[in-house]
């Protein structure tokens, strides 16, 4: 059956469960007054809607449809089983599985977000460091030459430009990249193109001052510092590209939805992309506060931690949660 005609013929029914759902939940419902079946039966609705999803996830529906009746199912469960809110389990299934499952379905917008940014990263520091005037038209001077003083021998503790507690600066990492990564994720509403100019733009600006750093004879300083917090920050900023091209998506390919129906549903899956991407973040504030800064730290043993998360978020991403006919 093609899914316009599977659509067709269960759209109704599919309806009147969500209905159901809505005031079950208090929330108000978008259908008739009346509800179309009883208390008694909606188990046999719910395992009608699982078996929904199975057969669009074998005969590889659309992702919005798929999307759509996991979250039917995700809500009948909980109706029906008594689970409410997120509790820790739940939280822990999507930190386990559940995300990296997720950045695997969204593959495509991941593999955009991702060379969208570290091709022009890549590009940059190779140029700036064979020719470290190219930084210059990227980044501020000013900024380029306290990047020298916080990366200097001299430095009591790297990427600082004072005497910063640890405390502070993680809060500081912390407000910092969530920030570069909700503007990458936001700017998919302007039909993506915000999303392309944070992602290119924030790729040069770090691309420019690893590569300046690297000419100056400061590379051993920077790369230590970076290494250890490089793979959940960088990731992170890639996944927020993957979220914001999702809205992007439904704005300008909609499909068989309206524009506000595709972004609701596209909107749901973006939004768990940056809670995903949100706790990378975290992850590596913590360690570019607490770690990358220490100078009684060996470079070499920051550069074999760095290279050992990066082994481990791939791994994560490639592996975790296969197998799992989930909630994804």
């Amino acid at each position: 059956m093609k899914q316009a005609d599977f659509e067709r013929s269960f759209e109704p029914r599919w309806n009147e469960f969500g209905d159901w759902l809505d005031r079950h939940d208090g929330k108000p419902s978008r259908g008739s007054a009346v509800p179309r079946f009883d208390d008694a039966g909606f188990p046999a609705r719910y395992r009608e809607i699982c078996q929904h999803l199975a057969l669009a996830r074998d005969r590889h529906y659309g992702a919005d449809l798929v999307e759509r009746l996991n979250q039917l199912a995700l809500r009948g469960h909980h109706a029906l089983y008594g689970e409410r809110g997120v509790g820790a389990g739940r939280m822990l299934d999507f930190i386990a599985w559940g995300f990296p499952a997720l950045v695997r379905v969204e593959w495509r917008a991941t593999v955009a977000g991702m060379l969208l940014f570290f091709g022009p990263l890549v590009a940059i520091t190779l140029l700036a460091a064979a020719r470290p005037d190219a930084a210059y038209y990227l980044v501020d001077p000013e900024l380029l030459g306290q990047m020298r003083e916080m990366y200097g021998d001299r430095a009591e503790a790297l990427g600082r430009r004072g005497a910063e507690s640890d405390v502070a600066m993680f809060a500081f990492y912390v407000s910092h990249n969530t920030g570069i990564g909700f503007q990458t994720f936001g700017g998919g509403m302007l039909l993506g193109l915000g999303t392309i100019f944070f992602l290119v733009f924030n790729g040069l600006q770090i691309g420019a001052v690893a590569g300046f750093l690297t000419s100056a004879g400061l590379g051993g300083n920077f790369w230590g510092f970076v290494a250890g917090h490089s793979a959940p920050e960088l990731l992170a900023i890639g996944i927020s590209g993957a979220a914001g091209f999702r809205l992007a998506q439904a704005l300008l390919a909609p499909g068989p939805h309206s524009r506000r129906h595709a972004l609701a549903l596209a909107g749901s899956r973006a939004i768990r992309l940056m809670a995903g991407a949100a706790l990378m973040f975290v992850i590596a504030a913590f360690i570019e506060g607490f770690w990358s800064p220490h100078r009684w730290l060996p470079t070499t043993g920051k550069l074999a931690a760095g290279a050992t998360l990066w082994v481990l978020f791939l791994a994560y991403f490639g592996l975790a949660g296969r197998g799992r006919r989930t909630r994804s």
